[in-house]
């Protein structure tokens, strides 16, 4: 008996079930095959109608890590008569979940539990067993053991049951300042190819006030900070303006350093800043002001101005969400050295703009050296973005584009909701009016300018019209921005070296870095999402991705890396669980190659089969 693949090329492959079988039980029982992704995109239900458990979203994560990452590409997978049947291959382990939907990228959606294809029949495998399997697998894979695993994976889920426990927004806010605290304070499940997206360190009681799943609002710790202990840049003249206005009672020769009140809470027992307290170098003002909402980021704020970026010593996803002494530095920098550059993107593209970073400020207080300490430096660091007043377009309203291409209807800024009633021909118009937004500053910005944008979903906003429809697109965080050295040597030989080298990428790693977060993070959930609506649209949703980078190649000569992108060249995407399990930095992650519904042929079939 045989069942219909897909090749990592896209292309339709014959693998036979018996090989999926554990060699210890060659005559489990499996099910008749079904037509091939190519042939028979988008089938069964659409978009589910109520959240899932956070057993099953914690355990339907680690599935898609390892289809993507492992099972997948080592052809140890198949897609028979409505399920997935996925074999880690060293562990002798054959898992089998049911489909709510396939997907032409093998982003498939699951529903329901997960089993064990094991002794003539099946058994329930839990979250827990999951992830025990998960790390068998790893450790046999790699040779290495993460003792952090299992505990981050538990971490992450119950991150998750404490999100489903405070509930949804199910009427959108009336304002659109609401409306865009909603969307960003949205996200329960997180990251769904991310093993642990939800994890997290600290007290369960500090996250409960802070955590943007719980709808944290709070006010900022002041702190007066004598004027030669403070160390800050700015790129405009008022940038910093906006850090003296939190709080007006700061005495003469002090500047006013905000800090968050959960990191203050860490670092106020740190010798030097306890010594300066008491000397009155640091004056301790309390809390006060008006109060800033946690974004989806967790520790950048906003109060309807301004976003102010702090640090935190706390470990969510993989690493410490500390602004190092030279992201401090590079955020200033970045914000200098573009300005031409995204004014003439703003200007050519005129539904598209990029929040700056223009100022940042910290304490310096000198350690045992005489230089200022790290730990101090690092921890009360700030970075200034620009609020959403500078770049917004009248009458719109911002949302997170992760929340409006959530695999579940999380909030009122879910597409679900933003195309309530509409038919395919509108979502495919709706679809195309996004995408030209999107697609072309991101290309040209590369393309044109040896910038390495980083439109991942978390990082932009979707601005949309009294109607719902498409009207802006807005991209954040220049921590991710990155500049290809040879357009931009004498702007990065100003800078010292520690700036400078964490600000490139070579060409290859950000055209990779482009094409992630663009077309497999963003475009392919947002689809997802889409295709969730009307299942049977799914190709035609990715010839309009097609079409859109083909109408640009067009215009702009066609670059040779763009012209590979339109023939099904396989698409990049970050190897978050491998990544995760070895412990690298973001910066050092991998990349998986994912079989591509762009090829002119695969989407000729699949809409051919979707008929």
């Amino acid at each position: 008996m045989t069942a219909v693949s897909r090749s990592r090329t896209g292309a339709a492959v014959l693998v036979p079930l018996t090989d999926l079988v554990p060699a210890s039980n060659p005559r489990t029982p499996l099910e008749p095959a079904m037509p091939s992704l190519t042939e028979s995109p988008g089938t069964t239900a659409a978009a589910p109608v109520s959240l899932p458990t956070a057993d099953d979203v914690v355990a339907h994560t680690l599935l898609n890590c390892l289809l993507r990452e492992v099972s997948g590409p080592e052809r140890q997978t198949v897609v028979a008569e409505g399920h997935l049947l996925l074999r880690l291959p060293r562990r002798g382990v054959l898992l089998r979940v049911a489909l709510r939907r396939t997907s032409l990228l093998g982003a498939h959606r699951f529903t329901g539990p997960v089993c064990e294809e094991r002794d003539g029949g099946r058994r329930f495998v839990d979250w827990r067993r999951l992830a025990a399997y998960t790390c068998d697998e790893l450790s046999l894979r790699t040779g290495v053991r993460n003792e952090e695993f299992l505990e981050q994976v538990a971490s992450s889920h119950a991150a998750v049951a404490a999100a489903l426990a405070t509930g949804h927004a199910s009427d959108m806010p009336d304002d659109p300042r609401s409306a865009y605290i909603a969307s960003e304070q949205s996200l329960l499940f997180g990251h769904r190819f991310h093993p642990t997206p939800k994890a997290r360190s600290g007290d369960p009681l500090s996250w409960a006030a802070y955590a943007p799943e719980a709808g944290a609002s709070f006010p900022l710790r002041h702190l007066a900070v004598r004027e030669h202990l403070i160390a800050q840049e700015s790129a405009e003249p008022s940038a910093t303006a906006v850090l003296d206005r939190q709080c007006a009672d700061v005495p003469d020769g002090y500047r006013l350093l905000p800090a968050h009140p959960w990191q203050y809470e860490t670092l106020r027992e740190h010798p030097l800043l306890r010594a300066a307290l008491e000397r009155g170098d640091v004056l301790d003002l309390g809390p006060g002001g008006r109060p800033f909402a946690a974004t989806a980021s967790v520790r950048t704020l906003y109060d309807g101005e301004t976003f102010l970026k702090f640090s935190l010593n706390v470990r969510i996803t993989n690493c410490l969400r500390k602004n190092s002494s030279y992201e401090l530095s590079g955020a200033v920098a970045l914000t200098r050295a573009l300005a031409p550059v995204l004014s003439g993107l703003a200007g050519r593209f005129p539904g598209s703009a990029v929040l700056r970073e223009p100022a940042y400020r910290t304490l310096a207080l000198p350690g045992p050296g005489g230089a200022p300490d790290r730990d101090l430096l690092e921890g009360f660091g700030v970075i200034v973005r620009e609020g959403l007043s500078r770049r917004l377009a009248p009458g719109t309203t911002p949302l997170l584009a992760a929340a409006v291409a959530d695999e579940y209807p999380t909030s009122t800024a879910h597409v679900s909701r933003l195309l309530a009633g509409a038919d395919a021909a509108a979502a495919l118009d709706w679809w195309s009016a996004y995408l030209e937004l999107l697609l072309p500053p991101v290309l040209a910005a590369y393309f044109d300018h040896g910038v390495v944008l980083e439109p991942h979903l978390q990082n932009v906003l979707l601005c949309v019209d009294d109607a719902g429809r498409p009207a802006q697109v807005l991209f954040r965080d220049l921590e991710g921005t990155k500049l290809l050295p040879e357009q931009h040597a004498q702007t990065l030989a100003a800078l010292p070296p520690e700036v400078a080298g964490p600000m490139t990428y070579d060409a290859r790693r950000g055209w990779d870095r482009v094409v992630y977060c663009l077309l497999v993070n963003h475009v392919a959930e947002l689809l997802a999402a889409l295709a969730d609506l009307h299942p049977e649209a799914e190709p035609a949703l990715w010839a309009r991705v097609r079409d859109t980078l083909r109408s640009y190649a067009g215009r702009h000569g066609c670059p040779p890396r763009l012209a590979a992108l339109l023939a099904g060249v396989p698409l990049p995407a970050k190897a978050n669980l491998l990544t995760r399990w070895e412990r690298k930095a973001d910066r050092a992650a991998g990349y998986v190659r994912l079989p591509s519904p762009l090829g002119e042929d695969v989407l000729h079939e699949a809409n051919r089969s979707s008929r």
